[in-house]
């Protein structure tokens, strides 16, 4: 087993990485940290536990460390992942792999870093050749690697399998799940019977993320890929999943039909433990995806989509995924998991 630590451990992410963790085949959890409040308390007095499933009892006495180096001196921890806020996490998660760590970052902080890879495996697995560059370039033992926003994770598993045709620009809107502001994100009485058509730094990431993603690794650096893309977000009474309607252009229009096959024919070519056996579920009916029914799709892994149509100006379909799973911690745990099968 690979020992592993939780940074942010307390929060509702780091919550959901105890979750996924708690039983991998792979992982072991030796090690929470969070900040000095929860610091040198037993986990279950620390955290006000919000995940469905029950506290992992090997872990509820287990005492939180405070998120420095110093506190894991003495401990066997190989990779740690990162559910820390994105202000914070930009000087801690350099202290840590500067001290050696491999560091799973679900934080924004340095995703868009030219040497650090943000990736989703199904996707550009190969610009995990970054790391090498990253740790030639800054003299490290460790390493940061990212994935990305969770929006953008839905929409660019998507784009992959479309990028043969030539994709000039595309729009999007989204409808993003209450929980992908955090526990105390949006208080009830601002989003039940609303919509709120804003979500702080939400467009820019979706607007750039996918185009370091979906760019050419030459071995040394990432060439972003040459499209345009327009977003507007916007935050819904939904509690996980978020939907986006997606707009395409192409430079060689393909038919619907092509479309739909460039779906199917999306292949898993990765076999670990968190990797769906279904990347992208063209979804039948005429009225899917949906959140409620379809979000837990490869155990929250899987992107579905559907209402593939024509547009004047291409294609236009609907894309659906877990935001806390496929598009959080499920993601930096697959990041985790292909560096170890990989032996990055």
């Amino acid at each position: 087993m690979i020992k592993v630590g939780v940074l942010g451990a307390t929060g509702a992410v780091g919550q959901r990485f105890i979750q996924l963790l708690s039983k991998h085949p792979w992982f072991e959890i030796t090690d929470l940290l969070a900040s000095s409040r929860s610091a040198g308390k037993k986990y279950r007095d620390a955290t006000r536990w919000l995940i469905e499933t029950p506290l992992p009892e090997n872990l509820q006495e287990m005492e939180v460390k405070l998120a420095e180096p110093i506190s894991l001196k003495n401990s066997d921890v190989e990779i740690l992942f990162s559910a820390i806020p994105a202000d914070i996490a930009k000087n801690t998660e350099v202290e840590f792999a500067e001290a050696g760590f491999t560091v799973a970052s679900n934080a924004a902080a340095h995703r868009m870093d030219a040497d650090v890879p943000l990736v989703i495996p199904e996707v550009n697995r190969d610009h995990l050749g970054l790391i090498e560059v990253q740790r030639r370039k800054k003299g490290w033992d460790g390493c940061i690697i990212t994935n990305p926003n969770c929006s953008t994770i839905v929409m660019t598993l998507t784009l992959k399998p479309l990028m043969q045709f030539g994709i000039k620009h595309l729009n999007v809107a989204t409808m993003q799940a209450i929980s992908g502001a955090g526990y105390t994100g949006l208080p009830a009485m601002a989003i039940l019977d609303n919509v709120v058509p804003y979500i702080g730094k939400e467009e820019e990431k979706m607007e750039s993320e996918p185009l370091k993603i979906l760019g050419e690794f030459d071995g040394d650096s990432v060439k972003t890929a040459n499209f345009t893309i327009s977003a507007s977000c916007h935050r819904v009474p939904v509690i996980d999943g978020h939907t986006e309607a997606i707009w395409i252009e192409f430079g060689e229009q393909p038919s619907v039909d092509d479309v739909k096959l460039a779906f199917r024919d999306f292949k898993r070519e990765i076999d670990t433990p968190t990797s769906p056996a279904i990347p992208i579920q063209l979804m039948k009916e005429d009225d899917r995806p949906q959140p409620r029914l379809d979000r837990d799709l490869g155990d929250g892994m899987t992107v579905s989509v559907g209402r593939v149509r024509s547009d004047v100006h291409g294609i236009k379909y609907i894309a659906m995924g877990h935001n806390t799973i496929r598009g959080a911690v499920g993601a930096s745990v697959l990041n985790a998991e292909v560096l170890v099968k990989e032996k990055v």
